[in-house]
């Protein structure tokens, strides 16, 4: 007999996520409980880690040792042997799929990853009052995405227990935070076949109960890492034998903050991260830079990234050093269509909890399911992004972030109840 969770096991399963957060591609614990429970379902396929992706395609995967060390955390934490072991290399993430007769295929895309931050002790933190509090010191499910992997479930749940006919498939998707997965997961071939997608994310500033049944507004991003080389010399004594590494990511970071604006629309440029120099009287040999730029469209990031490549190779040029950049994640822009826009609000109306309903959004970020909604798209199928508001205590990716978990049962039925509509009327 298949497994089907109940609220209490949905909200236990949130918990022990939330317990456990992984970053990018070092999601093994979370992969291998979400493993755990798709196996006690009567699944007609399930694949894992590098089953789900295609591999020449992923960004950002850390080096050997940091996947090592946080294999060993997940194993430490009880994460089942035989599912680690499909998992090696930080091949992360799961697909599970339904079949169910003739009908269309329906995908919905959750993210599992977590982020850098140290979670709140502060009593009046859920997570540390309740004893769930992340384990991982300095990692934290900052964003929901402990929800979202939760809700993937019990949405499988209900569309398997439903009069649902046609191919469902979930997609729990790693590196979300890093956008760094989306485009290997959108390649994987689990796609090719998808007439709908449906993602999801809860919060983003909407209170529990409110609906935004198609969110826009998502900004194309490229993350970018420039490795800078020069050579070392005696600061005091010759420093004309030195080619100064520091300087050219100097001269590289003031140049990019004065690329020029352009008429078809916002663009962003920031540079978060910058490093070099082994002592103050060394002439640095080695620096770098770790930045972003976003635009509001696809091909407005592209000119920002052409620019910002034109600059920084052009900084190291200036001062005699070479370069080497990385793209280190990255994301197109999308929007929802109007028709699942529609066919959501209309399901949300009779769901118990729903008191709010918006058609649309804007994001103002940026987010890597758009690779798979794209994906879809350009396919001749439809694609939205369903926002399922929460009451969060701290903003998203902060300390105190948190999820009001009466959000869990609402976005099931919400999602749950629009698949099986999308099935039924193939809009």
């Amino acid at each position: 007999m298949s497994h089907q969770a109940t609220l209490d096991d949905l909200v236990s399963l949130r918990r022990d996520l939330h317990r456990h957060p992984e970053p990018a591609w070092r999601e093994f614990y979370t992969t291998a409980r979400i493993v755990d429970e798709l196996e006690t379902r009567e699944l007609d396929a399930l694949y894992v880690g590098p089953e789900i992706l295609d591999a020449d395609e992923r960004m950002a995967v850390p080096d050997d040792d940091e996947l090592d060390e946080w294999f060993e955390k997940a194993r430490a934490a009880g994460a089942r042997e035989d599912i680690l072991e499909r998992l090696a290399g930080g091949f992360t993430g799961a697909v599970a799929v339904l079949e169910r007769g003739e009908g269309p295929t329906i995908g919905l895309r959750v993210d599992i990853d977590a982020l850098p931050i140290t979670e709140s002790e502060d009593e009046d933190h859920l997570p540390a009052a309740e004893g769930f509090r992340s384990e991982n010191e300095g990692f934290m499910h900052a964003c929901g995405h402990d929800a979202h992997a939760t809700i993937g479930l019990g949405i499988l749940d209900a569309v398997a227990a439903s009069d649902f006919q046609g191919t469902f498939k979930v997609f729990f998707q790693p590196s979300e935070e890093r956008v760094a997965g989306g485009k290997a997961v959108a390649e994987g071939g689990h796609l090719d076949d998808v007439d709908y997608l449906l993602a999801l994310h809860v919060g983003l500033d909407h209170p529990t109960g409110e609906v935004v049944c198609g969110v826009d507004g998502f900004l194309a991003v490229s993350h970018f890492r420039a490795d800078f080389t020069g050579a070392p010399a005696h600061a005091g004594a010759k420093p004309e034998e030195g080619n100064n590494a520091n300087l050219a990511a100097a001269a590289a970071i003031q140049n990019l903050y004065g690329i020029s604006r352009h008429s078809d629309g916002a663009t962003r440029v920031n540079v978060g991260l910058m490093g070099g120099g082994t002592a103050t009287n060394i002439v640095a040999e080695e620096s770098y830079i770790e930045g972003e730029v976003r635009g509001a469209t696809t091909e407005l990031m592209e000119y920002m990234e052409g620019r910002a490549h034109t600059i920084i190779e052009s900084a190291a040029t200036m001062h005699d050093c070479d370069v080497e950049i990385s793209v280190e994640g990255k994301a197109p822009s999308a929007r929802s269509d109007d028709a699942l826009r529609a066919l959501v609000g209309d399901v949300s109306e009779s769901v118990e909890g729903v008191d709010s309903i918006l058609d649309s959004d804007e994001l103002g970020g940026s987010e890597d399911a758009t690779y798979l909604m794209q994906y879809v798209q350009d396919r001749g199928g439809l694609a939205a992004y369903v926002g399922v508001g929460t009451d969060h205590p701290g903003g998203h990716h902060t300390r105190t972030f948190d999820v009001d978990e009466a959000t869990i049962r609402i976005a099931i039925d919400v999602l749950s109840g629009s698949i099986d509509r999308i099935a039924a009327e193939q809009p």
